[in-house]
């Protein structure tokens, strides 16, 4: 009996030739080519928003830091209790705060300012994690001709890590943005 015309003779064989009416297909070409592009290309777009924000976020607490810096080294604002313009340290990181236009959560805010004896030995280091977490920060505006470092510093949330693209500098998965102002008091 021989086979007939309208059916293949060896049907189980079908299979084979996939891969070469997929390849000749042209049917949904550009369909298949953005499924393909475009977990890559939307994880690029994210690392870019997410790096441009945390550079916008720096920016602004550099500006704070400077502003807030400007305040202590003209006498504007001093620790010693009894002086004109007399601020305690919570007072003082809500002065920062006050400058800090948008992106920060003010109870989140680490201000740190110590006196040091010459800008040779001014220490502008990030502090540890350790340290962060303890959240004990100096306090000293000095006084007239000293040299004072004020760091201001915030725990940037991550949003996430695509592609082994990790902004985080911490064991916790944040950021630490720190800005930093070394000036000399004005008489």
């Amino acid at each position: 009996m021989s086979p007939r015309p309208d059916r293949n003779p060896r049907p189980r064989f079908r299979w084979l030739k996939l891969p070469g009416r997929f390849a000749r297909d042209k049917r949904a070409t550009s369909a298949v080519e953005f499924a393909m592009l475009a977990l890559p290309l939307f994880a690029i777009i994210l690392a870019a928003l997410q790096t441009a924000l945390v550079l916008m976020a720096e920016q602004e607490l550099d500006t704070a830091a400077e502003q807030a810096g400007r305040l202590v080294m003209t006498s504007r604002v001093t620790s010693v209790s009894g002086q004109s313009g007399y601020l305690t340290q919570a007072q003082f990181t809500t002065k920062v705060c006050s400058y800090l236009v948008a992106l920060f959560n003010c109870s989140n805010l680490m201000v740190n300012m110590q006196t040091a004896s010459s800008f040779a030995s001014a220490s502008t280091s990030a502090p540890s994690y350790t340290t962060l977490q303890q959240n004990s920060w100096t306090y000293q505006t000095g006084s007239v001709g000293q040299v004072v470092v004020l760091q201001v510093m915030y725990e940037w949330p991550i949003i996430s890590s695509v592609f082994g693209f990790n902004l985080a500098n911490l064991p916790n998965g944040k950021r630490l943005l720190m800005a930093t102002s070394v000036f000399q008091n004005e008489p």
